[in-house]
């Protein structure tokens, strides 16, 4: 037989499985708090058991013995090193040095705290967590960055470095160079952020500080300098163009000297910048200033020599092309020497052409045929008069005058000077003839202006001498005084002789000197234009004696010894006048007066020679 369980029965099970789990509860609630009530009691004041702080055990400790341990236990604040680094240098410092402190109250009082708090639940939960397991807390640190920064304002005068550029400069004739220094910063606020970092493990290590670097445009000038000290190894030379001549063809700068004459210019390229060694354009350009007079020439025409048989004109000095320094354009190419690291360079000139090339024709410059010429004599001349007048008169030989220019003798003479050719022979200085470098210069004038005189071209500036000159009066034959008042003395550059080629043709000029006749001949090739030339002279008028002879002591002759020196002339007045005609016109008519001055008998004598008594002249 099959029984059946009244419906009721499972409820009836349910009540009391839920009675006996109640009562479970309950029991254990009351444990519970039971539990954190002997625990507040039993640990009032007390740090609960398991409580640690970073390794130290602080369980049942009071505050201040909690105190007591963590400040003995945690020595990193004052024992730590932190290593900061900067390339190869290292600062050790700890970390209380950089304003790192343990509070080791404000720790144990953390650590009392652990556990407590909040809800009895959660505080009984915290205490079981605790006992079975231990609770670890952290310590109280400050950090005073006020401290780090100090520290890191003190290293950064150690670091900071300011930016600098490589520099040259010469001094004397040394090149110093003076390398580019890299700019260095302290990033005091990067370098902080990483010391905070550090600290914060509670570790010893090394922080690299944080720099800031700027480099500066040039960071190296050795190789301009080493450029600059091989430009100064040797003198500089600026020379003449090729093919060019001159007294003077080169100039050379001695190394103390160029090394005051150049500088150095900073210059922008495609990677940054660098120096450059260059010249300084100011030294430079005083310096081609001052020798202008010796690399500028003046254009000359060719020199000819008219052929009386073909009538052609032959080359006896070539042209000579004129130059002009070009001062601007000179400093380019120096300043171009100078940087490729040469030793010379060539100077640029601007040139002129002058009017008559060697290529000229006669026919072309209306010289076709000779129009004036005139022979002067000077026997009895010494050898170094002799030698004079050859000289001078070759300054002429070939000469050539444009139509419409004037003619200075002085110009063309240029410096009368032993170096150029010339001879010491007697002159006439003041009131006495004396032995001065030159003499008879003068037989060149007087023969040029009769060749003037008499081929009726305009005489702009003429000078007679001082008193009769007999050379000036010698003729073929002998001696002839109707010349007196046909001379014509030069004395450079104060006293001149000039005249005008007024006609529309060239004149060419050709001097022949004859030492063994004693002649000077000069010769005007051109084209005549019809003129012809009548002249007169009053002859020699208010004719004076010679004064009384004088004698002067001359310390360099023996005693007993009297000698002439100068003779006596008499005085006179004499008038010429010249009429030039051209198909009846008159062209000119001028008249030139001349006064001499008497001139007597002039002796030297040695010390302790009697000289005789001077007789009357009885004027």
């Amino acid at each position: 037989m099959i029984k059946t369980r009244p419906h009721n029965q499972p409820v009836s099970l349910f009540r009391v499985l839920f009675s006996s789990i109640a009562v479970g509860a309950a029991i254990f609630v009351a444990a519970a708090i039971l539990l954190f009530a002997g625990g507040q009691i039993v640990y009032a004041g007390r740090i609960f058991p398991g409580v640690s702080m970073s390794g130290v055990d602080l369980s049942g400790l009071s505050i201040p013995q909690a105190t007591d341990r963590i400040s003995r236990a945690y020595t990193y604040p004052d024992q730590g090193k932190i290593i900061l680094t900067d390339g190869g240098k290292n600062w050790l410092v700890s970390p209380a040095q950089l304003g790192f402190f343990l509070d080791p109250e404000k720790s144990a009082q953390n650590a009392y705290k652990a556990a407590r708090g909040g809800s009895m639940f959660t505080l009984i939960s915290n205490q079981l967590i605790s006992v079975n397991k231990g609770i670890a807390t952290s310590p109280s640190l400050i950090f005073n960055q006020e401290i780090a920064v100090t520290y890191l304002e003190g290293l950064a005068k150690e670091i900071n470095q300011p930016i600098r550029e490589a520099s040259l400069s010469i001094q004397g004739s040394d090149v110093v160079v003076n390398q580019g220094q890299t700019g260095r910063v302290l990033d005091i606020p990067a370098s902080l952020a990483a010391i905070t970092a550090q600290i914060a493990t509670l570790q010893d290590g090394v922080v690299p500080l944080v720099i800031t670097e700027s480099a500066p445009v040039i960071m190296d000038a050795s190789q301009q300098a080493e450029l600059t000290r091989t430009i100064l190894s040797q003198p500089f030379t600026l020379s003449l163009p090729e093919g060019a001549s001159g007294d003077k063809t080169a100039w050379q700068l001695d190394p103390a000297t160029l090394a005051q004459m150049l500088s150095f210019e900073k210059v922008e390229n495609g990677s940054g910048a660098n120096y450059k060694v260059t010249i300084n354009k100011t030294l430079f350009h005083a310096y081609l200033t001052s020798i202008e007079s010796e690399t500028d020439q003046a254009p000359e025409n060719a020199r000819f020599i008219f052929n009386d048989e073909t009538r052609l004109l032959e080359v006896i000095q070539n042209a000579v092309i004129g130059r002009t320094l070009d001062i601007n354009a000179s400093l380019g190419a120096i300043d171009q020497a100078i940087g490729a690291g040469n030793h010379s360079a060539n100077l640029v000139f601007a040139t002129t052409n002058p009017q008559v090339m060697d290529n000229a024709n006669g026919a072309d410059l209306g010289i076709t045929e000779l129009v004036s010429s005139y022979t002067t004599y000077f026997r009895g001349s010494s050898k170094d008069r002799v030698q004079n007048i050859v000289t001078a008169s070759s300054r002429f030989h070939g000469l050539m005058l444009a139509p419409g220019a004037t003619l200075s003798m002085s110009d063309v003479l240029g410096n009368i000077s032993l170096d150029n050719g010339y001879s010491e022979a007697l002159i006439i200085l003041g009131d006495q003839t004396i032995k001065g470098v030159g003499g008879g210069v003068c037989q060149v004038s007087t023969a040029l202006f009769r060749t003037v005189f008499f081929g009726g071209y305009p005489i702009v500036e003429r000078h007679a001498h001082a008193y009769r000159v007999t050379y000036y009066e010698q003729t073929a034959s002998g001696h002839n005084a109707d010349l007196a008042g046909l001379d014509a003395t030069v004395f450079v550059p104060l006293v001149d002789f000039k005249f005008t080629n007024d006609t529309p043709y060239w004149l060419l000029m050709e001097t022949y000197v004859s030492t063994k006749n004693y002649t000077l001949t000069w010769k005007f090739y051109s084209t005549s234009d019809g003129r012809t030339v009548d002249w007169d002279t009053t002859g020699l008028q208010n004719i004076t004696k010679p004064p009384d002879p004088v004698y002067h002591e001359n310390p360099d002759l023996p005693q007993g010894t009297i000698k002439q020196v100068d003779w006596a002339v008499e005085g006179a007045d004499v008038s010429i006048t010249r009429t030039v005609t051209r198909g009846g016109e008159v062209l000119y008519e001028d008249t030139y007066k001349t006064h001499y001055e008497a001139w007597g008998d002039k002796y030297e004598y040695g010390p302790g020679t009697e000289i005789p008594t001077p007789t009357p002249s009885g004027n």
